[in-house]
């Protein structure tokens, strides 16, 4: 069975648990945070999250296991059945990655966990990166109805679970509604978190910020 490491607060690890959820794959959830020890560094040799323990060894960052669980594990497919929609579909979900989810990421702690503003040296960088990443996003996705077309795909798991985070960001720490970039995620986003699997996802999701939380020692 495979085994997925990390914790549900963390929406990387979300990724991948509705990709699982969604192949409807039996999967064990083996909690754990990020960390440096030993036993953790071989199997995620970064020591993050989220790791996915294979039959053939361990796996880790979110595109790859989705690429593994895509080839290896039985259900309906959430890449394009063309080459180049499927190509399209993991561009995207790469622009998700890199352009949304990672800059904003550098604000995180003023926005989300209350260690002090981020500079002004972050801010001069980050806002420009989230512009161009939400054009960019328009001018390639469909949102047809979903982000690569027709069908629902792992573009659409990376980004629900990276745009909202973003959103947050932009709101908290600059003042921006971050769907004026991008108007049409509020419809994707809508219909994506109306699907069974992502609302139980949600739900986990918010009782594993409590968790978190409580395991660093945050308030709130």
């Amino acid at each position: 069975m495979l085994k997925l490491y990390g914790f549900p607060a963390s929406n990387y690890f979300n990724m991948v648990k509705m990709a699982l959820m969604e192949k409807g794959a039996p999967y064990e959830d083996v909690r754990v945070f990020t960390g440096q020890s030993e036993d953790f560094l071989a199997k995620s040799a970064m020591g993050k999250v989220p790791c996915l323990e294979t039959p053939d060894g361990f796996l880790t960052e979110t595109s790859v296991i989705l690429e593994y669980i895509e080839d290896v594990v039985d259900g309906p497919s959430f890449f394009p059945a063309d080459a180049f929609g499927r190509a399209r579909a993991r561009e995207l979900l790469k622009y998700s990655e890199l352009y949304i989810e990672l800059p904003a990421r550098r604000c995180y702690g003023e926005a989300f966990f209350g260690t002090g503003p981020v500079s002004d040296e972050v801010k001069a960088t980050v806002r420009p990166v989230l512009e161009r990443g939400c054009r960019a996003i328009r001018r390639l996705g469909r949102f047809s109805p979903y982000l690569a077309g027709d069908d629902v795909s792992y573009a659409d798991f990376v980004f629900m679970h990276a745009f909202p985070n973003a959103a947050a960001v932009a709101r908290i720490v600059f003042d921006w509604d971050l769907n004026d970039a991008l108007p049409e995620a509020a419809g994707l986003l809508e219909r994506l978190n109306q699907r069974p699997v992502a609302i139980k996802v949600a739900e986990d999701a918010r009782n594993g910020m409590r968790e978190f939380r409580e395991a660093y020692g945050m308030k709130g």
